[in-house]
């Protein structure tokens, strides 16, 4: 099944969950760490209080800045790219908001990943959230491949998922982090 379908057939918790994870790998751009996010993960497990999730937000945007993000990830539009994605977050758990987010996460961080992949990608965003990967670079492709984890885990297991949709974020955000540091030295 396509990305798009995934998103299409997502619930909340699962859509909220695949923007937060398309966020939480994205947040070295913004200065953040790996606890940044951790609140907003908490709030999706099954005994959280669905209410609490806009001051989380709040307290999440609070604590990240674009302009203090590493600003040399692959130039400012990533650093944008990825602010955009914490502005545009619900401050209500509904579905429709949160699915518009979702999939505006998903391709902001597909479009991060390309702009710090050194190798080139013709093919559009859209045709590869559909399932066209040939000749996709290594940094975008395994970007997909843990978007579309994340959202399968979800429906699988539902918050039982949650550990794993975790565990795939951090392993992501981790190798941005590392692309990130590279490019800061100069190093390709």
């Amino acid at each position: 099944m396509s990305l798009v379908d995934l998103i299409a057939r997502a619930d909340d918790r699962g859509l909220a969950a695949s923007g937060l994870a398309c966020l939480d790998r994205c947040v070295p751009l913004l200065g953040g760490d790996d606890e940044t996010l951790r609140p907003l993960w908490a709030a999706l497990a099954d005994d959280a209080d669905a209410t609490a999730w806009g001051d989380l937000l709040k307290q999440v945007r609070g604590a990240l800045d674009p302009a203090d993000g590493d600003g040399d990830g692959g130039g400012d539009e990533a650093v944008v790219l990825a602010g955009r994605m914490l502005e545009a977050a619900p401050a209500e758990r509904r579905a429709a908001e949160l699915r518009r987010w979702a999939d505006a996460c998903s391709v902001a961080s597909l479009q991060i990943h390309r702009l710090l992949d050194p190798a080139a990608d013709p093919s559009p965003l859209d045709s590869r959230r559909s399932g066209r990967t040939e000749g996709m670079p290594p940094l975008v492709a395994a970007e997909l491949r843990r978007q579309v984890t994340v959202l399968e885990v979800l429906a699988g297991h539902g918050a039982g998922g949650m550990r794993r949709a975790l565990e795939v974020s951090t392993e992501g955000r981790r190798v941005l982090r590392a692309v990130v540091s590279r490019r800061a030295r100069g190093v390709r």
